[in-house]
């Protein structure tokens, strides 16, 4: 593939993925039922999935599809299909549902693209805070907001460790929560501070814009970080998982350049990844 080739198709899966992302943010929050009702559960009883996560999957789903039919899938509610063109998109369709369950407005719908296993082109909507985050592998990350035009994102100049501003997010199963607790109680004296935002998404675009100096996660899916990730490291943000490795479902970490190996080299020895 040329490079000329690849750069159009990268423009033409991050148009895809805005307007998909865009029309499921539109769904999620106009049409969000008053009564909202429990469909089923995922990990655990708190760890629920409604009505709507289905409904906004099914909407990127069946508009990417209509696009590019050839297209592979992988949903957090369970869109799974293989695929020819080598071209596979990565969603999850509300990433942050007790949030949107209880009328928080800190949940969004993050929509990926790889092409032979790589993220080229990400996407992360957040309708409640009326902003839009994007980039395509090697140009930039941007976003949109209640700021005039787009803007390009740039992660914060890097403080000292003891003067970051970190966030974590919490598993459902509760013997992961309470290793969680107790690794977030260790690190908390050696930080500035830690924030649980409640969508892993969000929190990725947040270090991306500069909101943030840092962030881990222990159990999140290539839904979760897919389309952030991509945003935080064209921002500047370098991206991992355990020492030496990448984001995983053991850890993800992201930070600023400064505050990374720090963080990391901690996380690791407070044994982040492990009940």
């Amino acid at each position: 593939m040329t490079d000329a080739h690849q750069t159009d198709l990268r423009q033409e899966l991050l148009e895809i993925g805005r307007e998909a992302a865009r029309r499921a943010g539109e769904l999620l929050r106009d049409g969000r039922p008053a009564d909202l009702a429990v469909a089923a559960t995922k990990s655990s009883p708190i760890d629920v999935v409604t009505e709507m996560d289905l409904a906004a999957e099914k909407l990127v789903v069946d508009l990417v599809s209509a696009r590019r039919p050839d297209d592979g899938f992988l949903g957090e509610e369970g869109a799974s299909s293989a695929g020819t063109s080598g071209v596979r998109w990565v969603v999850d369709p509300l990433d942050g549902t007790v949030n949107y369950l209880y009328g928080l407005p800190s949940w969004s719908v993050s929509v990926a693209a790889e092409v032979d296993g790589e993220t080229v082109a990400g996407v992360v909507e957040i309708p409640m805070r009326g902003e839009s985050f994007h980039a395509v592998l090697g140009g930039g990350a941007w976003a949109a907001g209640a700021w005039e035009g787009e803007r390009r994102l740039a992660v914060r100049p890097s403080p000292p460790l003891d003067q970051a501003l970190i966030s974590t997010g919490f598993n459902y199963v509760t013997a992961v929560r309470a290793h969680q607790a107790e690794v977030a109680r260790e690190l908390l004296p050696l930080v500035r501070d830690i924030r649980r935002g409640g969508s892993a998404a969000v929190d990725l675009c947040d270090l991306a814009a500069g909101r943030l100096d840092g962030y881990y996660e222990r159990g999140l899916h290539p839904w979760d970080r897919a389309a952030g990730d991509l945003i935080a490291r064209e921002a500047g943000a370098v991206t991992g998982g355990r020492a030496g490795g990448r984001p995983s479902d053991d850890l993800t970490v992201a930070a600023t350049p400064g505050v990374f190996e720090p963080l990391q080299g901690l996380l690791e020895r407070l044994g982040a990844w492990h009940d």
